[in-house]
């Protein structure tokens, strides 16, 4: 089996804030600068690198907003995160749970930190990705999938080498509980120091690797730190990651949609005019209604 390269690691780009809850290092599409096309699926990461924030009786985050054509995942590291949609679902998601929108026709939501969270304080670090949808989908019903920490498939590494989390797609025969509308793999990661895993993902798959904790070496050469993002070349099938210290990674790959894209603000869509009808329903109440 050919083995996948590294073709260049990112380190954190400036921070930002999404509403106030957020502080985020956009890694796709404007970290890695080439456009929505080279990670497709995937087309945007936020990673809130970990942040202390202090305590408040009024929840940060994000108030309403829309969103269409593209489902939005929310992985929880550090501290919690509430829900609310105007298809009717809610929920928390605390550390190691994960939070699965499907926007696709069209859905209002807002997300914030989590009560306890907010009254308490401390240290918060997620990653929020939105995966594309193929146009047959585009206008699909909205669905909503919160898995938790326990719900997912974990693979135990050989020599206490550390566990892979399977969230989506296969990993060693073992499935992730998330549905996805493409081919998606996405896992966690955790390896003791000196622990060492083998990935394979056909060589089409646009395939990335993000370092949440500790620092890792891939196929014995290339070093990626904490809070830095390694881009895989699609110029083979098989990696090896090695952690030089305890490590949590976040993995993902997925058969690009190649498809056209046409995005504005929230909504992802195929072409110029989809965008316009996007808004314009938007603009009349069609996305449904939440406080």
């Amino acid at each position: 089996m050919k083995t996948r390269h590294i073709e260049r690691v990112f380190i954190p780009p400036a921070p930002h804030m999404v509403g106030d809850g957020f502080r985020v290092h956009q890694y796709i599409p404007s970290g890695i600068q080439q456009g929505f096309e080279r990670m497709d699926p995937f087309i945007l990461m936020d990673y809130n690198s970990k942040f202390y924030f202090p305590p408040t009786d009024r929840p940060r985050g994000v108030g309403v907003h829309p969103h269409r054509g593209f489902e939005t995942v929310t992985i929880a590291y550090k501290g919690s995160v509430a829900h609310h949609d105007s298809a009717g679902n809610s929920g928390v998601i605390g550390e190691g749970d994960v939070q699965w929108m499907t926007a696709a026709s069209g859905i209002l939501h807002k997300e914030y930190h989590e009560e306890k969270f907010s009254k308490a304080g401390g240290d918060f670090q997620m990653v929020q990705l939105w995966v594309n949808l193929p146009a047959k989908d585009k206008m699909s019903a909205p669905k909503y999938q919160g898995i938790t920490k326990a719900e997912m498939k974990k693979v135990e590494l050989p020599e206490n080498a550390g566990t892979i989390e399977v969230i989506a797609g296969e990993y060693n025969g073992e499935k992730g509980p998330a549905f996805t509308f493409t081919p998606v793999h996405l896992f966690n990661a955790k390896l003791n120091k000196g622990g060492k895993a083998t990935f394979s993902f056909p060589e089409n798959y646009n395939t990335a690797v993000l370092v949440i904790e500790g620092n890792i070496k891939v196929n014995n050469s290339e070093v990626i730190k904490t809070d830095s993002l390694g881009l895989f070349a699609n110029d083979g099938e098989q990696f090896t990651m090695e952690a030089t210290d305890d490590a949590v990674v976040l993995i993902l790959s997925g058969q690009p949609i190649n498809e056209p894209i046409a995005a504005q603000g929230p909504f992802v869509m195929n072409t110029r005019s989809e965008l316009v009808q996007a808004i314009s329903d938007f603009n009349m109440g069609k996305f449904g209604y939440l406080e």
